[in-house]
């Protein structure tokens, strides 16, 4: 089912089949860049995935074929009280938070535009699938402005000097380009892009979504820790992930050669 903003132009599409959950920006108009209307409906979108078991994937796309998202709308994102702003801005961070925590992997579906809040979002995603005509960017510092919010999820997915290169420049970065730096996953034809998200959505979709939980779960919360306290941590998610059901079927199937019956427990 379609989710839809109240606004006449924002749009957040949210559709399910095969256990790969789609969430589109369906604004292709003005290259379907962020309002506070679409960050709460990405935000709402994530929260029925939460709630759906039979999710096993999102895949986070744009609609039509120039833009994933151009970043902000700045005509929709400026003016009002300060105070309702900066709870505003907040969403996004919410919204990257939402992303992380999810429990399911994420793949962005990347074609043409991918700039400023824009590809904060599609860095926040687990795996970057990018079309050959994506183009990427931060072009914040040429309106006077700056890519606070973005920072983490650059930082994350690229030398932190190539992400304040990025972010202090404005230059545009091509897909083919992006791969070199390491920030996507795979770059593909324009024509493939579909087929490439969606074999990867399958593989993805065919783990046990036990183990892939937490094993992606445990990555996420020892990001940021130093060596000594992210071993601490993992040490009992290895214990607790060695108990699940999938594990013994795991490991029966690989001793009688045969494929896994995954139940999710």
């Amino acid at each position: 089912m379609p989710v839809v903003s109240d606004g006449a132009e924002e749009a957040v599409r949210y559709e399910v089949a095969d256990g790969v959950a789609t969430i589109t920006i369906d604004r292709p108009a003005r290259r379907n860049a962020l309002s506070w209307a679409v960050v709460g409906e990405l935000r709402a979108c994530l929260a029925r995935v939460r709630d759906d078991e039979s999710v096993r994937v999102v895949v986070l796309t744009g609609a039509g074929d120039r833009a994933f998202c151009a970043g902000a709308d700045l005509e929709g994102m400026v003016g009002g009280e300060t105070l309702d702003l900066h709870r505003s801005r907040g969403e996004l961070a919410a919204l990257f938070q939402d992303l992380w925590s999810l429990g399911r992997p994420t793949i962005a579906r990347v074609r043409g535009w991918c700039l400023a809040g824009g590809m904060g979002l599609a860095l926040s995603c687990d795996l970057v699938v990018a079309a050959e005509d994506a183009v990427f960017g931060t072009p914040e510092v040429d309106v006077g402005l700056w890519p606070y919010m973005i920072t983490v999820p650059l930082c994350r997915s690229m030398p932190p000097k190539r992400a304040l290169e990025l972010m202090m420049t404005g230059r545009r970065v091509d897909a083919a380009e992006a791969d070199r730096i390491g920030f996507v996953h795979s770059v593909v034809p324009v024509d493939r892009l579909d087929e490439a998200v969606a074999e990867l959505a399958a593989t993805l979709a065919a783990k046990s979504p036990a183990v892939l939980g937490l094993g992606r779960d445990s990555f996420y919360r020892v990001w940021d820790l130093a060596a000594a306290d992210a071993l601490h941590l993992l040490h009992p998610a290895l214990g607790v992930a060695a108990e699940l059901d999938d594990a013994a079927e795991g490991v029966a199937a690989f001793l009688e050669r045969r494929p896994p019956n995954w139940t999710g427990r």
